[in-house]
């Protein structure tokens, strides 16, 4: 097993509601916007913008969608809105495609 789909496979994804929700470990504020791995069963997300008035929130939604292929629609922030573990919904896929994705971005970050 890659180091990727390692990775891809210890983040926690949980199912509810018709969607599935992303641990996501956010650090605003960052020199780039990055994919970082995983951290404590997160993908760690890195973001310029700093964390002000919801700024690094939609900065992270937007790079996810980005970074995984993923309209801007199908991802929104569930949990977390004044802390660094946040939780992210993710619409429109199911877990082992979205797992397939986090893995092919961490790979194309190399």
């Amino acid at each position: 097993m890659s180091e990727e789909r390692e990775a891809a496979a210890s983040i926690e994804i949980e199912a509810r509601d018709g969607a599935l929700l992303l641990a996501v470990k956010a650090q605003p504020g960052a020199r780039k916007n990055e994919l970082r791995g995983v951290q404590d069963g997160a993908l760690k997300v890195c973001v310029t913008q700093v964390a002000e008035k919801g700024k690094a929130n939609k900065a992270i939604a937007e790079f996810l969608a980005k970074a995984l292929k993923l309209r801007k629609s199908q991802i929104e922030l569930a949990s977390g809105e004044l802390a660094s573990q946040k939780k992210f919904r993710i619409a429109e896929i199911d877990e082992a495609g979205l797992r397939t994705k986090i893995e092919e971005a961490l790979t194309a970050k190399k």
